[in-house]
């Protein structure tokens, strides 16, 4: 490891991470809640074309890729919100045009250095420069504030557009944010992952979480862990076992979701046949009957054999006392 951290471009490549794999899942949960799962590719084939611009102008590909990006992500809520076109046609069009603007952008360019392409496609955090690092981390400061600010907003949003416009949120300015955010997020992580498998590094952690996560808000903190573990994994796995950072990020995220879904089905199985048990208790637990009352949140609980009894529907659900110390 000191060997590994002694080298000044993996330690900007595990700084890149660690931003990237922070800011990526904490943008996913609300395109999971929304069903756009798949939007950060669409934003990642336009942000090639801006790569490409870039590229081709000699300009900063980073920067260009923002902008391409951001409107983009803009133009797709515009066609949903106002257009007869629905938001998976929006982003087929925008998946299918950006990368045509790409191809056609790089071959009509005479003479230009195209090598940098594949860096950003598949990742090459390996490049990454600490100016590189410095830029990723103010724009990944700037996604966790806007998410913090606007979590609760954007959580009604994407759960319910047709409530939380009667609740009187701003449905479409909020949506067009976080279209921004996502195409800011896309920006950040294609050094990291690259534009083909940016996706992965928004969605995975946060389908993680879900499989065992009993809230929203916890199922959002740990699918950023599950983001900074895989992320920061890949990266120092990929260095000892000489493989691309991106692709290995992405299996080690794999990974670790199908081990909380395993770790998800053993504990709600678990959670069943306890359950069952519960229901088959024979003590009527109420005032006066003998076992100890311990208020729990909304309810009350009843001590017996160790364990703690609460009324449920016409059977007791049955806790483990020290599972709520």
């Amino acid at each position: 490891m000191s060997e590994m951290l002694a080298l000044e471009f993996m330690r900007n490549a595990l700084l890149a991470a660690l931003v990237v794999g922070l800011a990526a899942p904490m943008v996913g949960i609300f395109l999971v809640q929304r069903r756009l799962s798949l939007v950060g590719d669409g934003l990642g084939h336009v942000a090639l074309a801006g790569v490409a611009i870039g590229v081709v102008t000699q300009s900063s590909p980073v920067w260009a890729a923002l902008v391409a990006a951001i409107l983009a992500g803009i133009a797709i809520e515009l066609i949903r919100a106002r257009g007869r076109t629905s938001g998976d046609v929006a982003l087929a069009l925008m998946f299918y045009g950006g990368i045509a603007a790409g191809v056609v952008i790089i071959n009509r360019a005479e003479g230009a250095q195209t090598g940098n392409l594949t860096g950003f496609l598949f990742g090459a955090i390996t490049t990454t420069s600490r100016a590189d690092v410095i830029t990723f981390a103010i724009l990944s400061a700037v996604i966790v504030g806007v998410v913090l600010v606007l979590r609760q907003r954007l959580f009604a949003v994407a759960g319910d557009e047709e409530y939380a416009r009667a609740s009187g949120l701003p449905v479409l300015a909020l949506n067009i944010v976080l279209a921004v955010l996502t195409a800011v997020t896309v920006v950040v992580a294609m050094r990291v992952i690259g534009l083909l498998l940016i996706s992965a590094l928004m969605i995975i952690p946060n389908a993680a979480a879900q499989q065992f996560a009993s809230s929203f808000r916890s199922a959002s903190w740990w699918a950023v862990l599950i983001g900074v573990l895989s992320s920061v994994g890949g990266v120092v796995t990929s260095y000892y076992a000489d493989t691309a950072s991106g692709g290995t990020i992405v299996l080690l995220a794999i990974a670790l979701f199908a081990v909380a879904a395993l770790g998800g089905a053993g504990w709600r199985a678990l959670s069943r046949a306890r359950h069952r048990h519960a229901e088959r208790h024979p003590h009527e637990h109420g005032p006066g009957c003998g076992h100890e009352a311990v208020l729990h949140g909304d309810h009350v609980d009843y001590l017996h054999d160790g364990h703690r009894h609460a009324a449920h529907e016409g059977h007791y659900d049955e806790h483990a006392e020290e599972a709520h110390r």
